[in-house]
């Protein structure tokens, strides 16, 4: 485990393999945790790099509001401290409106990227709602796990894996202050001013059975970025753990 300061944060960092970096950049109520059903996976032709961004639980900074600006250079600071070039750069939920800004204001950092899941700024009601009812659900902890859960994961995927399983799930995603800055930021950013400047070659991965972030918004994402390629695949959100396999042959196909 590596860790920079970037600012007030001291932003952790777990690397994993040999090869070009490719970051794997979390979302919302998450951490980097979140990705290592597939991190191994991609191991063989990359290092991979698991960062845990400001209101993650691995993260300690001054409990400020967080911004697009702020998540986007402790990344930038973490590719730079790798100090081995550009890297390819997934960024998932929250984290793909991240990513995607990275690329736009520091180019010269990003060899790729990959937006899964994603939402380019404010409009959906539908999204806005679920995030205003996520956080006025937060005085009861399990009642906000529950709903997040339902959320993020397809009904056929967690009628396939088991009561225990389901149960472990929802203790995973119990609200904390951290997880709270990250569901307001999810209220109020807006990068569809950056997007246009993107200039590092994009997939967008958009999940047609997505109830937290509807597929339309990762839509938006892809016809608002330059010759973005779009791909769309039959899943919940967390589409790294209900379709791992097809979801890393496509991103491996595509960076590589």
């Amino acid at each position: 485990m590596a860790e920079i300061t970037v600012g007030a944060a001291r932003v952790p960092y777990r690397v994993m393999g040999e090869g070009r970096p490719l970051l794997l950049v979390h979302g919302t109520n998450a951490g980097s945790k979140s990705w290592d059903g597939v991190a191994g996976a991609f191991t063989s032709t990359s290092r991979v790099v698991l960062p845990d961004l400001s209101g993650s639980d691995a993260t300690r900074d001054d409990g400020r509001a967080l911004t697009v600006e702020l998540l986007a250079g402790q990344l930038a600071a973490v590719i730079s401290d790798l100090g081995e070039g550009p890297a390819d750069v997934v960024g998932h939920s929250m984290g793909a409106p991240v990513v995607a800004a990275l690329a736009a204001v520091r180019p010269d950092l990003v060899r790729s990227i990959v937006l899964v899941a994603g939402f380019a700024g404010q409009g959906d009601e539908y999204f806005r709602n679920a995030l205003i009812v996520m956080r006025d659900l937060a005085g009861d902890g399990d009642t906000f796990a529950r709903f997040a859960m339902l959320l993020v994961f397809s009904r056929e995927h967690l009628g396939s894996i088991g009561r225990a399983s389901v149960e472990e799930l929802a203790a995973a995603y119990r609200p904390n202050a951290g997880r709270l800055r990250q569901i307001d930021l999810d209220l109020r950013l807006d990068v569809r001013d950056l997007l246009p400047r993107v200039q590092a070659p994009t997939l967008v991965i958009g999940c047609a059975r997505d109830a937290m972030a509807p597929v339309e918004n990762s839509r938006e994402l892809a016809a608002a970025i330059p010759g973005a390629s779009y791909e769309e695949m039959d899943s919940g959100h967390i589409v790294m753990a209900e379709r791992p396999k097809e979801f890393v042959k496509l991103v491996r196909d595509f960076i590589n």
